[in-house]
């Protein structure tokens, strides 16, 4: 109780002691007894900025209950003085006779929270919410306002809740998400008895029953450090005696020249350990910590796809264990992490709704599902038409879902103003019988009100949104037929009246790049082979949408070229011609297959987003300057070249 400059101590006999601290010697002031139930958890809060509000000691008790004592005046006492005061011995108060302290001290009881005792309660003064948590399996974590009245709260995305129990498991919140976890850190081998939060280095320790401590960066989940303490009273093959409380953070802000600390605790003796004051580049957190982690990232599942979300500035990435994880991408730092999306069901394909708000994702089942991009709430699972792959989604501007797959078909969902979890198909599309082989892609265009679909056949078929039927086939003439691997609609020049019936589809086949003009005659504007090597495919394409002047290819094996289109297929081509336009820049992203090439903008310049099968996401500049890899230790600064990953 720092700005009265007392201890308070609660004991196993229903009382709760009061120590002034603010002398050299320490002494008894007050002692409040004859409580109900035993006190098991205690939380302090006063206001720094204006000390003059009434400061607040929370209680929790072994029934589940909550004590509020509000101090009306501390700078004179916490509770009314005695007639008589006793110099030697503390002022003794009978807990039911608070009530003659009232000038003093406001006091509230609110019983039964939980079922079991309260073994951690907070307050978090931004929201006047009070936190708890028990071993109660019906109440495990509790937030309730301090008013008692329900209204709503809002709680910063960035904010996390931590947990920590019998299971050894550490499990990260948000209070949008009460379903499940956003994270799950997995590694100790006893009970967890405690966690915290160490926000100036972005990380969170975790203590177990073995006198384990463990480090983990709240962004990428990692574990960056495992310290075994050696308390002098650990005996081998026996788990040490630890109180209810093990761990006492001291963070900033501090008093001057007052280094931050992790004090824990075990049986009789404490660990103190020197905590940086800032994050360190490589995630090092112990001040004697000479050496610090490299900058490479921890490849995760192979990925499978991914996208940007230029309303909120984040990368999504989707792998195959089924989790999606989003990126801030000014800084390479995860924001959220979605488990278990599709079960056990390998990702295949993901899509933005028409205000990126929502996210949609397909899978190889042939499960499509919606989520919240804000919370990681799933908000819809559509009707499968199949139980076979989904290969392609696009959202339409009123927020038609169309997906496409080893069905063959065009299904429709309406996720507009869907209600309901469960979304029905709709099979309006006379899209049966046209693909003769499984859809592999499909894009759209709204400035021609046309959609294209390509299959594993080589076919590209162009279809009309208003009636929802096929308007033109495209198929290259070629020996083999080669699957259509990528679509992709240049949307300056199909909204531009003079460059609209010039090549404006391309489509990547085998290694081949072809242009396509959906209108007149002749469809076929250009062609050219785009890997660096003979045998690679090409698997994904990009363009500067804004203006059309490049174009983006990612192979197979890991290389991606920047091509100028600015006046490329704006002529017929002959197709035995085959000219390639000039090829800017070429680098090889990846060691793996890039699944995913985007060219995005992020305040004022251009860059490339890159995915791989290797499982990891880079940022790249236009020119092959590498930004970094999504979830690597050192974040960058998007605005500043000298962050970068050199």
């Amino acid at each position: 109780m720092g700005n009265v400059h007392m201890v308070a101590i609660a004991t196993d006999r229903r009382d709760l002691h009061f120590f002034n601290v603010s002398l050299t010697s320490v002494y008894e002031d007050v002692h409040l007894f004859g409580f109900r139930s035993v006190l098991t958890a205690l939380c302090f809060w006063h206001d720094v900025q204006c000390p003059e509000k009434p400061p607040l000691l929370l209680m929790g008790d072994e029934k589940g209950g909550i004590h509020l004592m509000w101090f009306l005046n501390p700078s004179k006492g916490l509770f009314k003085s005695p007639s008589k005061k006793d110099t030697h011995n503390p002022q003794r108060i009978f807990f039911p006779d608070l009530s003659e302290h009232s000038d003093t001290v406001s006091y509230r009881h609110i019983p039964n929270i939980h079922q079991e005792p309260i073994n951690r309660i907070m307050f978090d003064p931004n929201t006047n919410v009070i936190m708890t948590s028990s071993e109660s399996d019906t109440t495990s974590v509790v937030f309730m306002n301090v008013s008692l009245r329900r209204e709503p709260h809002i709680w910063k995305i960035k904010q996390l809740l931590v947990t920590g129990g019998c299971d050894r498991t550490i499990r990260l919140w948000t209070r949008y998400v009460t379903s499940r976890p956003v994270a799950t850190l997995l590694g100790h081998h006893t009970t967890v008895l405690d966690v915290a939060v160490y926000q100036p280095a972005e990380q969170i320790f975790s203590y177990s029953r073995d006198a384990e401590l463990r480090v983990w960066d709240m962004s990428t989940h990692h574990c960056l450090k495992t310290v075994h303490l050696q308390f002098p009273c650990l005996q081998t093959g026996r788990i040490p005696e630890h109180g209810n409380f093990p761990f006492l953070l001291l963070s900033p802000p501090l008093p001057e020249e007052t280094q931050p600390h992790l004090v824990v605790g075990c049986k009789d003796y404490l660990a103190v350990l020197s905590l940086a004051k800032t994050r360190r580049g490589g995630g090092g957190w112990l001040t004697d910590e000479g050496r610090e982690r490299g900058t490479e990232m921890q490849c995760s599942a192979a990925l499978c796809c991914a996208l940007y979300n230029p309303t909120l500035r984040l990368v999504v990435t989707g792998h195959a264990d089924s989790s999606v994880s989003l990126w801030d991408v000014e800084t390479g730092r995860r924001r959220l992490q979605i488990s278990n999306a599709h079960g056990e069901d390998e990702l295949t394909c993901m899509a933005l709704d028409s205000s990126h708000r929502r996210l949609i994702t397909g899978a190889r089942s042939g499960t499509i599902k919606v989520w919240n991009l804000i919370n990681g709430l799933n908000l819809h699972k559509l009707e499968p038409v199949t139980n076979s792959e989904v290969t392609g989604l696009t959202c339409l501007h009123d927020n038609q879902l169309l997906a496409v797959g080893w069905s063959q078909q065009i299904v429709q969902y309406d996720i507009a103003g869907a209600k309901d979890l469960n979304v029905r198909a709709d099979m309006s599309w006379k899209s049966s019988g046209v693909h003769k082989s499984d859809i592999l892609a499909v894009t759209q265009c709204t400035a021609l009100g046309i959609i294209a679909t390509a299959s594993y056949d080589g076919e590209v078929v162009i279809w009309r949104l208003e009636t929802q039927g096929p308007l033109l086939h495209l198929q290259r003439e070629t020996q083999v037929a080669l699957p259509v691997n990528s679509l992709l609609f240049l949307q300056h020049r199909a909204g531009s009246k003079k460059l609209r019936n010039r090549g404006v589809l391309v489509s990547s086949q085998g290694g081949c790049l072809c242009f396509w003009s959906i209108t007149g005659e002749n469809h076929t504007y250009g062609q050219f082979y785009a890997p660096e090597q003979p045998g690679d495919c090409v698997l994904s394409l990009s363009s500067d949408q804004h203006k059309n002047t490049i174009l983006v290819s990612g192979d197979t094996a890991g290389w991606l070229q920047v091509w100028d289109i600015s006046s490329y297929a704006l002529d017929l081509q002959h197709e035995s011609a085959c000219e390639r336009p000039s090829l800017l820049h070429s680098w090889r992203a990846h060691k793996n297959s890039l699944v995913c090439v985007e060219v995005l903008e992020v305040a004022g310049r251009v860059f490339v987003l890159t995915a791989s099968v290797d499982g990891s996401a880079g940022l790249w500049t236009r020119n092959g300057n590498h930004v970094g890899c999504f979830g690597q230790e050192v974040m960058w600064n998007i605005t500043d070249p000298a962050t970068y990953q050199r």
